[in-house]
């Protein structure tokens, strides 16, 4: 008799297995990261390697100690580093980088019980950690193909930025915007590579289309009401990256249909709500880590009633 497995999300069907989906992630955001060596330049590379090597680092020294069966072969590691990477400036140190790196395996992931048990998204939560604590360093942009790229370079402002800064002036061009010839991080500023990746992961059926499809056009429907520009708000900022591979991570996105466009209108409308009303020009990574937390409630009110379970009737008013 063949034994039953029970084990943490995610699951899946068939022969995929966690490896061969986080290699298929890693192929998504191939593109993403050979766009940010072009346009910043070598030391964009170093940021990722340093990004991998101390969550593969971290993990496996984190197993050890607590030690559990070795996870690093699954690639997740790996992923969570590309993602951390793609969400820094490349002037960051690299000293700051591994620190997040460590934030996101040790404190987000692996206290939590590894993977499918954390409860926010690790890279992104990392990146706010960072955030707060280097505030300075991780706002110190470098402009496009000025590959020096160090804390002396020619430092310029993310599209978000000017456009807070300048009445809605001070941004590029669609074209630049959409190639990712701007300042930003190293995965959010072109948006062809995102998108490239992106198909990608939706035609491999790694990721379902419902929540960023949803995600975007909740941004795009609430950027018109608020009287901004719905095409600059997509492609500015970390939008297409946090939509297409930070909100539809397994573990800390609702499984249900409905839940899902819940979830997805909620990390939309948190997003520009800070993006208009907030003190940070950015509000991709609050809005997903927020949803995240709620999620568990999310699923509890919009879980479908299971099959052949007979639908509850309310009862009317007045009724005996």
């Amino acid at each position: 008799m063949d034994k039953l497995i029970v084990s943490s999300s995610p699951h899946f069907n068939g022969r995929k297995t966690t490896q061969n989906i986080m290699l298929d992630v890693i192929i998504g955001l191939m593109p993403a990261a050979i766009a940010s060596i072009i346009i910043f330049g070598p030391r964009a590379f170093l940021v990722i390697a340093v990004c991998i090597a101390s969550c593969v680092l971290s993990e496996y020294l984190s197993r050890k100690a607590m030690k559990r069966p070795q996870t690093v072969m699954d690639l997740s590691c790996v992923v969570t580093g590309l993602l951390l990477a793609l969400n820094l400036p490349v002037t960051i140190n690299p000293l700051i980088a591994a620190f997040g790196g460590v934030i996101a395996i040790v404190v987000v992931k692996q206290m939590f019980g590894g993977i499918g048990q954390n409860f926010v998204n690790p890279a992104l939560t990392a990146r706010i950690v960072l955030m707060n604590s280097f505030p300075a360093r991780m706002t110190h942009w470098a402009a496009p193909f000025d590959y020096s790229a160090t804390a002396d370079a020619v430092t310029t402002a993310t599209p978000l930025a000017g456009y807070a800064s300048n009445g809605g002036a001070g941004w590029p061009g669609y074209l630049d915007m959409f190639l990712g010839v701007h300042g930003g991080c190293l995965g959010e500023t072109c948006a062809l590579a995102i998108l490239i990746g992106g198909v990608y992961l939706i035609v491999r059926k790694v990721i379902s289309p419902v929540i960023p499809v949803t995600y975007l056009a909740t941004v795009a429907v609430f950027s018109a009401i608020l009287g901004r520009d719905p095409l600059f708000d997509l492609l500015a900022g970390g939008l297409m990256l946090g939509a297409f591979f930070m909100a539809t991570d397994y573990t800390t996105s609702p499984l249900y249909f409905k839940a899902r466009i819940v979830f997805a209108i909620g990390c939309g409308l948190l997003t520009i709500i800070i993006r208009e009303f907030g003190s940070l020009p950015e509000g991709v990574s609050y809005s997903i880590v927020l949803m995240n937390i709620i999620t568990p409630l999310v699923e509890r009110y919009v879980k479908p009633t299971a099959f052949g379970k007979p639908k509850e009737k309310k009862k009317k008013e007045g009724a005996a």
